[in-house]
């Protein structure tokens, strides 16, 4: 017997773009009769899927559509999925901050979520206070909370501020506070979305290993959201990848990922002028190889070029720098133009050139920041555009399996006497 901890069934959230409720209140009332009478909502039978990226027909998008799965007992589930694909909306409405449209939800225990950094904290309360609030809102008693109290506050690493109002802590700090509050309060379910990466690399592997040590000694199901690969496949043994509101595939994580990636494959671009502000307009980023098309090989040089301009710079000095991350998240390293080309005002069309076999094949994604006077971020889009480098056919009789990482320096070597 399968020992069923959390069953969703047709499941579906739908909203109207730009306004709250209907928009008018003919929609309203026309909801509301509806309603009285027993029936379905009329504006069920109208919405378009909710891909952000492109421009729709209808004020009506579907945010989750018939979405269907179970937990067991004990499970750590990973949801992955696109920006916009989701995953965050079925979360809320797991942790009933917001309700669904159609569908239910059904699930035996108690459930504890960490969304959003300092959700359900009090800014002007200590951290201490905090912890008994938090605790409270999550169904623990004053006696249950004060026999973890000591052990939440050592895994937090904020023992020196724990008496200090939170509204005084930095946002790692805030989510240390919150995470160590969910994860020690023993919830039958945990429910934790992204907000993890807040925090530093020393307190990510001490939550990993906590959750990992709440599902297999303690026997809770924890269902963790995350763009990070690396943390999903390190965690999870079972993934659902949503796309555009509805599930496309549930099934143990390596196969779940691949599918992921592989619904990636090629150059990720975007639309010209998708980015734009009072100070710049992104026209476009893009990865090119030798014969200047989409087939990016690693024996050949690659050029990624970047198409921005820049409206009323004033005195002031930008740059740009890219972050590079391979397929499972992890950070590879960060390059920017800052001391060899100066962005002007109007348009720059500036080339970066990486050497031929500096790349193994594989994914590989760009986080651009836009900076300002060499200090402040003005803006930052992660995962802005990805690129996927192919192995050229090898000779035969070559070395044929592929080399470990995802960069291949050419060193200078020689003989010394």
């Amino acid at each position: 017997m399968k020992d069923i901890i959390l069953k969703v069934e047709n499941l579906s959230k739908q909203y109207r773009l730009g306004n709250v409720g209907s928009g008018s209140l003919a929609d309203d009332f026309k909801r509301f009769i509806y309603k009285i009478r027993g029936k379905d909502d009329p504006f069920l039978k109208i919405g378009e899927t909710n891909d952000r990226s492109k421009k729709g027909n209808s004020d009506y998008v579907w945010a989750l559509r018939d979405i269907n799965f179970e937990v067991e007992r004990g499970d750590v589930v990973g949801i992955i999925g696109r920006n916009g694909a989701g995953k965050s909306t079925l979360l809320k409405i797991l942790s009933k901050v917001t309700g669904p449209i159609t569908g239910s939800i059904k699930y035996n225990g108690k459930i504890a979520s960490l969304l959003e950094v300092g959700t359900g904290f009090n800014g002007e309360m200590t951290g201490r206070e905090n912890i008994f609030l938090n605790g409270a809102i999550l169904g623990m008693t004053k006696k249950e909370i004060i026999s973890k109290l000591d052990e939440i506050i050592e895994f937090s690493g904020c023992e020196r501020y724990i008496d200090t109002p939170v509204k005084r802590y930095s946002s790692g700090m805030t989510v240390r506070l919150a995470f160590a509050v969910a994860a020690f309060l023993e919830p039958d379910i945990l429910i934790v979305d992204e907000v993890l990466a807040v925090g530093d690399a020393d307190f990510q592997k001490k939550a990993i290993g906590k959750m990992k040590d709440i599902s297999t000694s303690g026997g809770r199901t924890v269902l963790f959201v995350s763009h990070n690969m690396a943390s999903v496949k390190s965690l999870c043994t079972r993934a659902i990848v949503l796309e555009n509101g509805k599930v496309s595939i549930d099934t143990d994580v390596d196969n779940a990922i691949s599918y992921y990636l592989g619904k990636n494959e090629g150059n990720q671009q975007f639309e010209a002028g998708r980015y734009e502000n009072d100070v710049f307009r992104l026209n476009a980023i893009e990865v090119i190889g030798k014969k200047n098309d989409d087939k990016l090989v690693e024996d050949d040089e690659l050029s990624l070029i970047t198409n921005i301009t820049l409206k009323d710079i004033k005195e002031d000095y930008y740059h740009i720098t890219y972050h590079l991350y391979n397929e499972m998240g992890e950070a590879m390293f960060s390059f920017s133009n800052s001391k060899d080309i100066s962005l002007k005002e109007g348009e720059n069309n500036i080339k970066c050139n990486f050497p031929a076999s500096f790349f193994q094949s594989g994914q590989y994604f760009l986080s651009f920041f836009l900076v300002k006077n060499r200090k402040t971020a003005i803006f930052v889009e992660k995962d802005i555009a990805m690129f996927t480098v192919i192995d050229r056919q090898r000779e035969l009789g070559v070395y044929m399996g592929k080399e470990p990482g995802y960069i291949k320096p050419q060193f200078k070597w020689e003989i010394i006497k």
